[in-house]
C-alpha cells in the first residue's frame, strides 16, 4: 500500500515580508543591515568615512548612504549587500531623500543639494538651499522635495519636475529630522534648539502648529497610521504624536542619545538608532512600547527601512 500525502501550497503572503533596516554607524565606516524576520544583524558593509544618512529607491532594491567626511554616496544593492557605485557630491552630505527617477543630497558644509540620477548614479545638478542643509524629504506623490535648513531656522521646497526651490517655510531653531504624513498634508519637522515639532499644512506650506516634544529632537518618522515618532537626542525619550502634531503616548524611554527614527512600511515597528550606546531601539507601532533594543555598530545615526 501506498500512501501519498497531499501538502496544500502555502501563499506568499502567508510568508512575512522581507522588511530590512539599513543603518548609517557612523563611527564603524560601515552599514549594518538588520533582517526583521530573523532579529539580527545579517551584513556590515562597507562605505565611505563617516556614513550618516540613508535613503531607499522606490522600488526597494537600492539603498543609498551619504558618507559625511568622504564627501560621497554609497549605493547599495539592497539584496547582495554590495556597493554597486559611488557618487561624488557636495561638503558634508548629510541626508538623502531618493525618488524613482533622482536622489536628493543635502550637503550640509556646501549649502546645496546635490541631485543624483538613479539610473546612472551619476550628478547632474546642484541646487542651492538655506545655510546647513540637513535633512530631506520626498513628498508621497514625488512632486516636492523638502530641505531642513539647520543653520537658517527654515525649510526649502523644491518642484521635482524644474529641480528649483519654490519656497521657504520658517521654523524653529536648528531644523533636522522632517518627515511627511502618508498622504502628505502634514510636513513634520524637529527643531533641535527649540524642542518642539513644527506641523506644516502640506497644501499652502504655512506652519500650522509647534509643539514641544523631548530634548533636542532629532530624527522624525511617521507610520502607515499616521503616528509620527520623534527621537528626543538629549532626553532619552520617544515622543509619539497624532496628524495634527499632539502628543498621544508619554515619552517612551530608550537607549542613549536616540538620533535616527524610521517607519516599517507593514506598520508592525518604529526603529530608533541610539549613537551613544551602539544600539537599535525596536518599537511596537500599535502600542508606542519598546519592545527590543539590538546592537547595531559604532555610533548608529541615519537609517531607512525598505522590503
Amino acid at each position: 500500500m501506498v500512501i501519498v500525502f497531499l501538502l496544500t501550497p502555502v501563499p506568499a503572503s502567508a510568508y512575512p515580508p522581507r522588511v530590512q533596516v539599513f543603518v548609517a554607524n557612523s563611527g564603524g565606516d560601515v552599514t549594518a543591515v538588520y533582517d526583521t524576520r530573523l532579529g539580527e544583524v545579517v551584513a556590515s558593509v562597507p562605505v565611505g568615512r563617516s556614513p550618516v544618512g540613508v535613503g531607499v529607491g522606490a522600488d526597494g532594491n537600492l539603498v543609498y548612504v551619504t558618507n559625511e567626511l568622504s564627501n560621497s554616496v554609497s549605493v547599495i544593492d539592497a539584496r547582495t549587500y554590495e556597493v554597486v557605485a559611488t557618487v561624488p557630491v557636495g561638503r558634508h552630505p548629510f541626508g538623502v531623500a531618493v525618488t524613482p527617477t533622482h536622489a536628493y543630497v543635502t550637503n550640509f558644509g556646501s549649502n546645496t543639494v546635490t541631485v543624483i540620477d538613479v539610473r546612472t548614479n551619476a550628478p547632474v545638478l546642484e541646487i542651492p538651499v538655506g545655510r546647513f542643509p540637513h535633512t530631506p524629504v520626498v513628498s508621497p506623490d514625488g512632486k516636492r522635495v523638502y530641505v531642513t535648513n539647520n543653520g537658517a531656522q527654515s525649510v526649502t521646497v523644491i518642484d521635482t519636475k524644474n529641480q528649483k526651490p519654490v519656497g521657504t517655510i520658517p521654523v524653529g531653531r536648528f531644523p533636522a529630522g522632517i518627515a511627511t504624513s502618508p498622504n502628505g498634508d502634514r510636513v513634520y519637522v524637529a527643531n533641535t534648539g527649540s524642542d518642539t515639532v513644527t506641523v506644516i499644512d502640506g497644501r499652502d506650506l504655512d506652519p500650522i502648529k509647534s509643539t514641544p516634544v523631548g530634548k533636542s529632537p532629532m530624527g522624525v518618522s511617521v507610520t502607515p497610521r499616521g503616528r509620527v515618532h520623534v527621537a528626543n537626542a538629549g532626553s532619552d525619550t520617544v515622543t509619539v504624536l497624532d496628524r495634527s502634531g499632539d502628543p498621544v503616548i508619554p515619552g517612551i524611554p530608550v537607549a542613549q542619545q536616540p538620533e535616527g527614527s524610521a517607519a516599517s512600511p507593514d506598520d508592525s515597528f518604529v526603529y530608533v538608532t541610539n549613537t551613544a550606546a551602539g544600539m537599535m531601539s525596536v518599537i511596537d507601532a500599535g502600542t508606542g512600547k519598546l519592545v527590543a533594543t539590538v546592537p547595531i555598530g559604532r555610533e548608529p545615526e541615519g537609517l531607512a527601512v525598505t522590503s
